[in-house]
């Protein structure tokens, strides 16, 4: 019974900064993968920044930069830093996370950036 939790998302003005959380809770074994993904109103689900275990990153070009994936070291808690806002980042943001080669998702967080 895995189970996602995100936190973090709001409404912030351009420019500012967002720190989003995920929870992964109810897995019997360790959790070597987690990802962020967002999905803007009309527009497909897409990878914003992904983090293995060993501490390797990957980032969408459009947030190169200016957002940080991380993780703590209990393997269960994510998080992303999202610095530098603009209004195209307003998206529903999704953790996910691959546990023996199953994809589990959480429910999204809502960011809003105004200009």
């Amino acid at each position: 019974q895995v189970q996602l939790v995100e936190s973090g998302g709001g409404l912030v003005q351009a420019g500012g900064s967002l720190r989003l959380s995920c929870v992964v809770s109810g897995s019997r074994f360790s959790v070597p993968f987690l990802a962020w993904y967002r999905q803007a109103p009309g527009k497909q689900r897409d990878l914003v920044a992904s983090i293995s275990s060993g501490w390797s990153t990957n980032y969408a070009d459009s947030v190169k930069g200016r957002f940080t994936i991380s993780r703590d070291k209990t393997m269960n808690v994510g998080y992303l830093e999202m610095n530098s806002l603009k209004p195209e980042d307003t998206a529903v943001y999704y953790c996910n996370s691959r546990i023996s080669s199953r994809d589990y998702w959480g429910q999204g967080t809502q960011v809003t950036v105004s200009s």
